[in-house]
């Protein structure tokens, strides 16, 4: 025998498992039956970013009771905006929280606006806006940068308006009240 032929029987050679009763294939997890690995050898294409930014302002859990038990499903409102004067707010229900984000931001983009903003990125005047029980009203302020609290602060974020002052008038503590609120006063602009 040759050394290649030698090499050849080595490699080919079974070794057994510890308990001596089954042979162990030598080189497993590295091919799968003369197969290449599924991983490693092909990329994902990087995700496209889309032209709005989302966040998520409030998440529920909303339960029912069945006659096996609960059932649960998930509430979700979900603010995009572009940071350049376009804004809108969606409310997503779904039995689980991707399925109702998507149905949130395919919302939001049926209720999206367009807002006037002044060359530095304020209002041009004043405004107040009521929907349902939450009172929202936005003064322009030179100088101040965004002062504003809540979902008020997420939805004058996403549109990109700075150096205002904003004002919650309600009790409630509603965000997607107090959000839509604010996108009825941004439309009054």
């Amino acid at each position: 025998m040759t050394t290649t032929e030698k090499e050849v029987v080595k490699s080919e050679e079974v070794i057994t498992s510890p308990a001596g009763n089954a042979p162990v294939a030598e080189n497993r997890g590295r091919t799968m039956r003369g197969r290449a690995p599924r991983s490693g050898n092909r990329e994902r294409a990087p995700r496209e970013r889309g032209e709005f930014d989302q966040v998520t302002i409030d998440a529920r859990r909303v339960a029912r009771v069945m006659a096996g038990g609960r059932r649960f499903n998930f509430s979700l409102v979900v603010v995009i905006g572009d940071k350049k004067g376009r804004v809108g707010v969606g409310l997503g229900k779904g039995v689980d929280t991707a399925l109702a984000i998507d149905k949130a931001v395919r919302d939001a983009k049926k209720h999206l606006i367009t807002v006037a903003r002044t060359k530095s990125g304020s209002i041009p005047h004043q405004v107040m806006a009521k929907y349902a029980s939450s009172t929202v009203e936005i003064i322009p302020s030179k100088g101040r940068g965004l002062v504003a609290g809540s979902a008020v602060r997420t939805v004058l974020d996403s549109a990109g308006i700075k150096d205002v002052i904003t004002k919650i008038h309600t009790r409630s503590k509603n965000k997607l009240t107090i959000a839509r609120a604010t996108v009825e006063a941004l439309k009054k602009l």
